[in-house]
């Protein structure tokens, strides 16, 4: 094996190594869209990497299989064609999406025994978890919104939360995640990459990406703070100002059962965002505070990328008994079809 490009510790840990004949790849200027980036993961050590596996595994088809069963649930009882279970299935949509772009290649990884991503791939990656990230954020600002209507404007929330603007606030918020996550993955296009690709995470987080960069970073750092402080401080800045509204309302109501129905509403909406944003925070403390140990901020990560999409069924579905009803509905639509396959083969 040539270590000429590992670090001094780091060979004993890879089981995938460039081949000689491919060193000359990876050196800055315009052959670097021909190198491949190194995933290290959450853990270098081998043993490891099957209990990894099968729990990422498990987690991935948990949170496929939830959200899916939202989706169907939503789609399948006219009762829930309302604004909230139309968001609610685009939340859904998004977080299968999210946990696809992290999860997946990982998993490929491990089994195969490679820790390797095309350039091409990791760019991809990088841009499809930068707009699912952040088209959870616009929808669980435009859900605060919808609460907000409902509970202090009910007599008018038909009409102002009216199917041509539920969907074009989904339009909008589709729309800025494209163009915000196509200017940062324009950015880090014009970047020549140094001779050190191992990313210490396991996706192609920008962050990671942009600091193996050999060329000046300034603009690409300047705009990805700026971005993160615009989708972290706005949207969340709107959700307070929602929630703020929404418990002067509860405050005024006067019937108990009245503020139960009102605090049942948003309990749900109100834990996701609290899951969201506090493993959001997390990450970004971790990496604040430990900057040379990026394993601790991959760790931190798993909980926005991994386990808060996982989370998310559960939470609308326990707490909801129009969910429960659909998806009881869905089982026993499955059930029957499923029977009757099995009664004419």
């Amino acid at each position: 094996m040539n270590n000429a490009h590992l670090g001094k510790n780091d060979s004993r840990y890879f089981f995938f190594f460039i081949p000689s004949h491919q060193h000359h790849n990876m050196i800055p200027g315009n052959d670097t869209q021909d190198s491949e980036f190194l995933l290290q993961g959450l853990s270098m050590k081998p043993e490891l990497q099957p209990l990894i596996f099968g729990l990422f595994l498990l987690m991935y088809l948990i949170t496929g299989f939830g959200n899916l069963l939202i989706i169907l649930a939503v789609s399948s009882d006219s009762h829930l064609h309302t604004p909230m279970y139309f968001f609610l299935s685009n939340l859904s949509f998004v977080d299968i999406c999210f946990t696809t772009t992290t999860i997946l290649k990982m998993l490929i990884n491990i089994q195969s025994q490679r820790k390797a991503i095309s350039y091409e791939g990791c760019i991809s990656q990088m841009y499809f978890y930068m707009l699912f990230a952040m088209l959870d954020d616009f929808l669980l600002t435009v859900m605060a919104y919808d609460r907000y209507v409902a509970i202090c404007h009910p007599l008018h929330y038909t009409v102002i939360m009216n199917p041509r603007l539920c969907g074009l606030l989904v339009l909008l918020s589709w729309l800025i995640s494209t163009l915000l996550s196509l200017l940062e993955t324009l950015l880090v296009l014009r970047l020549s990459f140094c001779t050190d690709l191992e990313i210490p995470h396991f996706f192609c987080e920008i962050k990671q990406i942009v600091q193996l960069a050999c060329d000046d970073t300034l603009l690409n750092d300047t705009i990805m703070y700026f971005t993160a402080v615009l989708l972290g401080g706005g949207p969340l800045a709107g959700i307070l100002y929602s929630y703020s509204k929404i418990m002067f309302s509860i405050h005024g109501i006067s019937s108990p059962q009245g503020k139960y129905k009102a605090v049942s509403i948003c309990a749900s909406h109100l834990s996701v965002v609290f899951l969201y944003y506090c493993s959001s925070l997390g990450v970004y403390l971790s990496s604040a505070t430990a900057p040379h140990n990026s394993h601790s901020s991959a760790t931190a990560s798993v909980m926005y990328t991994v386990v808060t999409p996982m989370l998310n069924p559960f939470i609308y579905s326990l707490r909801n008994k129009d969910i429960k009803r659909a998806l009881k509905r869905v089982i026993h639509i499955k059930r029957e079809i499923v029977l009757g396959l099995k009664k004419h083969p």
